[in-house]
């Protein structure tokens, strides 16, 4: 199961973050850290939800959402390098905010507080690597699988019906953005005869009658998917 990064880091370091830091409310569609700037700061989401994302050519790649306890601007830190992507509010957001100066002398002087951040670059890695094998063969289901047991994992609440709703407004379009695959592919997946209506995906909410259709959709044989990705 994964730990977000504020739940992975020792007491006293989640203190002396919080001392070091100033709450900040961020409105849908601003924007927390821009690509390509110098921005010096360190956010630690307590609430909301926030994509990750970059622009290629024109071109719209997710990399990432962001949701409590998630950390933005630490490869930054890290590196001292421009941002390399932009983190774009999808909810309301309320967020821990410090200049990285302070981010790194709270992180220095807790040493334990090292492995909660080893842990989110980590996960990173992992994520990258899993969505390169799903092109390996090409197993469109299952990375769409992936990206949807992780909003579930992070913003899911269960329903009296058995079901879970993911209250983060993700159009099927995002979603291909973020699985590596056209908005065309999100919609013939969904409708496959084995998901069938298992998963509704609105302008607000993404809904799934029950988790086990996440299963169903990740054992998708490749050959037996439209050759569509557009």
């Amino acid at each position: 199961m994964r730990v977000a990064f504020w739940d992975a880091l020792p007491g006293p370091a989640r203190t002396a973050l919080e001392r070091a830091g100033t709450v900040a409310l961020i409105r849908p569609g601003a924007f927390l850290a821009r690509e390509h700037t110098r921005s010096t700061h360190v956010h630690v989401l307590r609430s909301g939800a926030a994509k990750v994302w970059v622009d290629r050519g024109g071109e719209t790649v997710i990399l990432e959402v962001l949701g409590p306890g998630d950390v933005a601007g630490e490869m930054e830190i890290a590196d001292g390098g421009e941002r390399y992507a932009n983190v774009e509010a999808l909810t309301r957001v309320e967020a821990l905010t410090l200049p990285g100066d302070r981010f790194r002398t709270v992180m220095s002087a807790h040493p334990d507080a090292m492995w909660a951040l080893a842990a989110v670059l980590s996960e990173k890695l992992r994520d990258a690597d899993e969505l390169r094998t799903a092109h390996f063969p090409d197993e469109p289901g299952r990375r769409l699988a992936s990206r949807l047991r992780r909003l579930v994992e992070r913003f899911g609440t269960p329903v009296a019906t058995g079901g879970v709703v993911v209250p983060v407004p993700l159009c099927q379009r995002d979603l291909g953005r973020w699985a590596g695959m056209g908005r065309r592919k999100v919609a013939q997946l969904l409708a496959r005869e084995r998901v069938g209506d298992g998963i509704a995906v609105s302008r607000t909410a993404i809904t799934l009658r029950s988790p086990a259709v996440l299963d169903r959709l990740a054992g998708e044989e490749a050959d037996d998917l439209l050759a569509d990705t557009g």
